[in-house]
């Protein structure tokens, strides 16, 4: 049973070269939801004022490996913003999650929910939609 008392989030991260997919659980760490997709160039700005409204425990972030665990390109990029959060937000601590097939549960998650194609083709719902399954998975994980 969770203790009651222990009201923060947990904030998922699904970091790209453009663009950034984010997610967060309710209060009570129960469900995952969809935050926003925010250009990346602006997540620091928008982790700030987030952080200002609300009370994270921890920032998860996608680890982007192939299937044989090596690293891909976007692995540097996501190290390096590591090194930057834990710089700009000591208190919080960061872990990641194994990102391989979000992107591709979440482009089927869309068609099952009846997605209308367009909306489907927007990067930004894949982003939020593969933050959001990353985080969930990291619920039942966790319970």
């Amino acid at each position: 049973m969770r203790d009651v008392g222990d009201m923060a989030r947990i904030l998922c991260i699904d970091y790209g070269g453009k663009r950034t997919g984010l997610a967060v659980t309710d209060p009570m760490k129960i469900i995952a939801s969809g935050l926003t997709a925010v250009d990346t160039k602006d997540l620091l700005d928008f982790l700030k004022n987030y952080f200002k409204r609300e009370t994270v425990e921890l920032i998860l972030i996608g680890d982007p490996k192939n299937l044989d665990d090596s690293d891909t390109h976007a692995t540097p990029l996501v190290n390096a913003f590591i090194k930057r959060l834990a710089k700009e937000f000591p208190q919080i601590p960061v872990a990641t999650v194994d990102e391989r097939y979000t992107s591709k549960m979440a482009k089927e998650a869309m068609l099952q929910m009846g997605m209308k194609k367009k909306d489907r083709q927007n990067k930004k719902n894949v982003d939020e939609i593969a933050a959001t399954i990353m985080l969930q998975e990291y619920l039942t994980q966790h319970e």
